[in-house]
């Protein structure tokens, strides 16, 4: 006999399992803000000081104060603060170039102080130029000549102060000068130039005259040449 047929009951698919969202990853920081600061990181950070000075967005007294904090920074993290509030400070970082090398940082650097009072002081020839060099002349005069040195940073700064005497800096052709002083009966004159290469050595002439003479410019037919190699050798390498 024939069982009656019941109907069945169509058999519902399985539900999938419910999608669980992963986890959210942690909001990262800043990449590379823990990041130690080289002397191509200070170096960009010194550039857009340099040109808020020039555009007369700090005065100078910022400007140095500026500076010197971006010599004490050891992290990438404590640079960008510094240069946050000027236009530049958004742009990019930069890739260091290899035309030229300034060797290890020398956190050590003391600071050059050079002083004629009556008498007569002079710094030339192949010398290893530091970060800063403080030039005091009273009825004197002092030399530098930065035409066979050695840089090893970009950056030089020169303090030059001349009260009834005269301070001379001759620098080569191919570097930049940069300069901001006074002169109060007296004469404060640098020669603004830019070198072609970007990474070529920045000098910069700060300070001012009373009856004296601050004077930098290019002495003609001096260029830097094979910094690189000049630089190995002077460090032993």
């Amino acid at each position: 006999m024939d069982l009656e047929k019941q109907p069945q009951k169509p058999v519902a698919p399985a539900e999938p399992a419910p999608f669980a969202p992963a986890e959210p990853a942690p909001a990262p920081g800043a990449p590379g803000d823990s990041l130690r600061a080289s002397d191509a990181d200070r170096d960009r950070i010194a550039d857009i000081l340099r040109d808020a000075l020039a555009e007369g967005r700090l005065d100078p007294e910022e400007h140095s104060e500026r500076i010197d904090a971006v010599y004490r920074a050891k992290t990438v993290g404590e640079l960008e603060p510094i240069v946050r509030d000027l236009p530049a400070g958004a742009r990019p970082r930069q890739e260091p170039g290899s035309a030229y090398a300034y060797g290890p940082e020398d956190t050590s650097d003391p600071t050059d102080n050079l002083v004629a009072v009556f008498s007569s002081t002079t710094r030339k020839g192949r010398w290893r130029v530091g970060r800063r060099t403080n030039a005091f002349s009273l009825f004197g005069n002092i030399e530098i000549d930065l035409t066979e040195a050695l840089f090893a940073q970009r950056l030089t700064t020169i303090n030059a102060t001349s009260i009834f005497g005269n301070v001379e800096v001759r620098v080569p052709e191919n570097i930049s000068l940069r300069g901001n002083g006074t002169g109060i009966f007296g004469n404060f004159e640098v020669v603004t130039m830019e070198a072609a290469d970007p990474q070529a050595p920045v000098v910069v002439i700060n300070g001012y005259s009373v009856f004296g003479n601050v004077e930098a410019r290019p002495k003609r037919g001096k260029w830097i040449t094979d910094l690189q190699n000049r630089m190995r050798k002077h460090l032993g390498h």
